[in-house]
């Protein structure tokens, strides 16, 4: 699942969590983000800064669930992780006996683990952890993997119902 099909997947709720965090703490960011797909839709940034909130969050949920902006949805689902989530990615980290930093990430990603061990990690990460960040969390660590992601985890983000996005 690629970046933006994770954005046209979640829920409204978490999108605005996303938004709130980066309004509130990543305020440069929010204001590129917004001229970049206003821009992109031929809009002056402005038009989209004065809608109120709850419309001007539903209109970046629905940018960025377009693939055209799927570098920008890569990109903010990686700060909003690392900003908001690194005990989830610790977690699944620690869960593998992967070695990190205090953020949850990591130097050089090892291969795939066995089927079992990351079964068991991911049943671990949504015993402690909201089931739609976790989600969000996978299935944005397969999207960003350089060679496509792990099969192991492919297989369980296609066959787990509790994995998928909005759930």
């Amino acid at each position: 699942m690629a970046p933006h099909e994770i954005f046209s997947q979640m829920t409204p709720g978490v999108s605005s969590q996303i938004f709130s965090f980066l309004f509130e703490k990543e305020k440069p960011l929010y204001k590129a983000t917004i001229d970049a797909l206003a821009k992109k839709r031929n809009l002056r940034p402005v038009f989209v800064e004065r809608k109120p909130r709850e419309e001007r969050f539903a209109w970046l949920k629905d940018s960025l669930s377009r693939a055209v902006n799927d570098g920008v949805a890569a990109h903010l689902l990686q700060v909003w992780l690392i900003g908001t989530q690194s005990a989830l990615l610790c977690d699944f980290l620690d869960a593998l006996g992967i070695a990190h930093d205090e953020n949850g990430t990591v130097e050089q990603l090892p291969a795939a683990p066995a089927k079992e061990p990351l079964a068991g990690a991911i049943d671990t990460l949504l015993s402690k952890h909201d089931a739609e960040h976790v989600s969000i969390y996978l299935h944005t660590f397969q999207a960003l993997h350089e060679e496509g992601g792990w099969p192991t985890l492919g297989e369980l983000l296609e066959a787990d119902p509790r994995l998928k996005p909005g759930v």
